[in-house]
């Protein structure tokens, strides 16, 4: 049974008037609140483990590339890249076969990287879908693929 009294999260009207966009918010921060202080564990901030993790699954690729499986536009995943290369988890260089490109290559540093971060990952997830059933998580992660598009 619900308490009578009402926390403050439950009495604000956005959270009344939107539930689903309240959750989608309220979900998504403190996911990323949980990541920022695991990777800054290890010198990381979000979004950047994301860059590395496409470059595990094939080095050399694309600043564009990259910007455009991470939903970054030009800028913010330039100065990403730029953030990684200063702290020597990549390198970049133009592309012989076409100058205008530049392409995106690991470190060893940053190749180091991977198990961590992937540990890191594995207690997101673990944590993420704590307490719910093989069922529930199918039909969380189903969900979550049906909004998607509509927001995009």
């Amino acid at each position: 049974m619900k308490s009578l009294e009402r926390s403050a999260e439950d009495s604000l009207s956005t959270a009344i008037d939107f539930p689903a966009s309240w959750a989608v918010f309220s979900l998504a921060r403190s996911h990323r609140a949980l990541a920022a202080s695991k990777l800054a564990t290890i010198g990381l901030f979000p979004s950047q483990e994301l860059i590395l993790m496409q470059l595990w699954d094939a080095d050399g690729q694309s600043q564009k590339s990259l910007g455009r499986t991470q939903r970054f536009d030009h800028s913010t995943i330039a100065k990403s890249v730029r953030r990684l290369e200063n702290a020597g988890l990549v390198r970049r260089e133009k592309s012989h076969a076409d100058g205008r490109v530049t392409l995106v290559f690991l470190t060893d540093t940053g190749r180091a990287l991977k198990s961590p971060v992937l540990a890191i990952w594995a207690e997101l997830e673990r944590r993420t879908v704590k307490g719910l059933t093989t069922d529930e998580r199918a039909q969380f992660t189903a969900l979550a693929d049906k909004i998607l598009p509509n927001l995009e």
